[in-house]
């Protein structure tokens, strides 16, 4: 006669973390982040950076009207692989103004810039990795869909350089630099604008997550 073999319930709370392992594996696997996409940082990174550089670009200090366009609230976070928050990163963004002309030198179209507008900012995320800025919807100019440069600093080191977009823009498809990155890297790169309420002006707020690598 086969003698029945039973669980204890000791057997069994012994056995649960080889059942569960897989599970947790799993779970675990799941949990790495893909790496934001680099790209290239484009001529326009400034080589002065302006007095005012905070991260308000549509309000600069000194000036009375703010710049022209439809105002952008940018928020988000930087994040490691592991979704763990990276608090006193340095986020950098740099854009063109509503003109379509950048605050640079080098842009032949510089004397019809928005003076009113900064056109590079900084902020520092805090203790949960989060950052905000406001600045301006991007717009198009010859031979580029809208998008907003964006550099993140760990410690003073650059760990990321790349360029965000508009989801759904009719020029994404034609843009080269756009059109060179994969569908999943698109997503991660794409802003979803969603409307806000603002007393004065149109106004919209976007979130992304900037994850870096190693």
């Amino acid at each position: 006669m086969m003698k029945k073999i039973g669980f204890t319930r000791r057997a069994l709370a012994l056995a649960a973390p080889a059942f569960l392992l897989p599970d947790l594996l799993s779970s675990a696997a799941l949990a790495v982040l893909a790496p934001t996409p680099d790209t290239t940082a484009g001529p326009f990174y400034p080589q002065r950076r302006p007095t005012d550089d905070d991260a308000d670009l549509v309000q600069v200090s000194g000036f009375e009207r703010q710049a022209h366009g439809d105002v952008l609230y940018l928020n988000g976070r930087v994040l490691d692989a592991q979704s763990q928050a990276l608090p006193g990163a340095r986020v950098e963004i740099w854009q063109c103004d509503a003109n379509g002309v950048y605050r640079h030198p080098r842009d032949r179209q510089f004397t019809m810039r928005d003076p009113a507008f900064q056109g590079f900012g900084r902020a520092l995320a805090d203790q949960s990795g989060r950052f905000a800025f406001r600045t301006i919807v991007p717009v198009p100019y010859t031979g580029r869909t809208p998008h907003i440069h964006v550099k993140v600093r760990v410690e003073g080191k650059a760990r990321l350089t790349t360029q965000l977009f508009i989801k759904g823009h009719r020029q994404n498809a034609i843009d080269f630099l756009f059109h060179s990155l994969s569908s999943k890297q698109r997503r991660r790169l794409e802003m979803v604008l969603k409307p806000r309420r603002e007393p004065s002006r149109k106004a919209f707020e976007t979130e992304i997550d900037l994850v870096l690598a190693g």
